[in-house]
Order: C-alpha cells, then structure tokens, then sequence
C-alpha cells in the first residue's frame, strides 16, 4: 500500500509539468501570422517611438522569420543600433561581430564597420578620466582605439563609401583627443611632483602622435620635468626643439594655461 501511494507522487509530477508545458505553448505570439515586412515594419516603429527594448526581439524573431535573406541581414544591423541607442555597447558590438563574421561579402559590411566606430565612439570618448576624480593613469582608452581601429578599416577598405569622410573626420578627432589625454596625464603627474613619470607620458605623445595641438604642451612639459630634476643638458634640448616648432608658444612666457580648453572643443 505504501509503494502504491509513493508511485502517485511522480505521476502527479510529470502531469502538473505538462500542464504547465502545455500553458507556456500556447502563449499568445502576436506575431505568429505576420509576414516578414510586417515585422520589420512594426519594429522600426518601436524604434522610432525610442521603444528599443521592444524593437530588438521584434528584430530577432524577423531574423529567423526571413533567414537567408537580404531582410534577415537587415534586422541584424538594425538590432545593433537599437542596441547602442539602448546603452547596451557590449551586446550592439556582439551583434555587429557576428554580422560581419556571418556576412563577409556584404554590401553593408562598410555601414557595419561605420558602426561599429560609432559605438565605442560614443562609449568611452566622452568620458576622459581627466574630467573627473578619478585617478588618469587608472583609466583606459581601449574603447577609442577600437573605435579608431573600426574607422580605420572603414577609410581602407571602402574609400567611396557614404561613410567614409564623416569616420576620416572622427578618425581625426580620436587622434586629437587620445593625444591630449597623454598631455593631460603628464600635467597631472608634473602637478603632484612625479616628474619622471610626466617625461614618460609626454614622451608617449610626442613619439605616438604627429601634428596634433596637444604637442606643445608635451614639450613643455618635458622642459619643466627635466628643470625639476636638475637636467640641464636635457631641458636645454627640448626647449630648443619647443623653441624652433612653437617660436610663439605661450608656455615659455607664461606657463601653463590657468585654464586649459576642454577636450570637445577639438570636434
């Protein structure tokens, strides 16, 4: 009797489970009876409406609905943007990954590429560790040179596309803004006394970057590092070299600026 009763209890189990089971198939899917161009139209909607977290599963689910086909690629990239434009970089990113992985041969390889800069573009260019607390020499600018990085093979790859003169100019800025984010650390370090550890970082801008604004500065800074600690001889060079490229520079005659102009100024 006692075995007879046990047995009900996983049969009780198994038929509750299917129950349950047979509830969740039957889930009302609003979109079951779309077509295709119904789903992509209802998605650009929620799009346009800025609703991206009820674009992005309508994208998904046109990617499978319309697989193979010029449609199905399109949800793709259009998923990506609503991603970056839902603050979620790290999953636009994935996306565009397996897009170009998937697609190589693609007419929109260079809007996916375009993209791609624009997202960490957008990701970490405006958050320079030198406009807060936070220690500069803590933070890094992987996400700018990734963006550079994208841009770059955009330029190469696809001189006549589209996109192509508005990420040359981002490839510009990016240059600008990592260079001054090297100038910034040295002045930093100058300010607290870590004179070699400024020389580094100015050395750094003026080896990696080639007529950007931020080089005077560098110089300058290596002038003063080197007066700081004793070297003459080397403070006497670099302030000859600062002489003959900047012969109007202000740093010599008045230091440094008591306010320096902020980074986007140079966009």
């Amino acid at each position: 009797m006692l075995r007879a009763k046990l047995s009900v209890v996983p049969a009780l189990a198994i038929a509750v489970a299917a129950l349950v089971a047979g509830c969740a198939s039957t889930k009302d899917d609003k979109t079951e009876n779309w077509s295709p161009n119904k789903i992509y139209a209802e998605a650009k909607d929620e799009m346009n409406a800025a609703a991206y977290d009820k674009a992005i599963p309508l994208f998904e689910k046109l990617e499978g609905r319309a697989a193979g086909t010029p449609l199905a690629q399109q949800a793709q990239l259009e998923k990506a943007y609503a991603q970056y434009k839902g603050n979620d970089q790290a999953s636009a990113l994935s996306t565009l990954d397996r897009f170009m992985k998937l697609h190589p041969s693609s007419p929109a390889i260079d809007y996916a590429l375009y993209l791609k800069g624009i997202v960490n573009f957008n990701d970490n260019l405006g958050a320079f560790a030198f406009l807060s607390k936070q220690d500069l020499a803590e933070r890094d600018q992987k996400a700018a040179k990734e963006s550079f990085d994208a841009f770059k093979e955009l330029v190469t790859r696809y001189p006549e596309s589209r996109y192509t003169p508005d990420a040359k100019a981002r490839m510009t800025y990016i240059v600008n803004s990592l260079a001054q984010y090297e100038v910034h650390v040295a002045r930093y370090y100058f300010s607290r006394g870590a004179y070699v550890a400024a020389i580094n970082r100015a050395q750094n801008a003026l080896t990696d970057y080639q007529d950007v604004p931020a080089l005077e500065e560098a110089l300058y800074i290596l002038v003063r590092s080197y007066d700081e600690l004793g070297m003459t001889q080397l403070r006497d060079d670099s302030k000859r070299v600062m002489e003959k490229t900047y012969p109007k520079s202000e740093y010599l005659s008045r230091g440094f600026k008591s306010k320096q102009d902020p980074w986007w100024k140079l966009w």
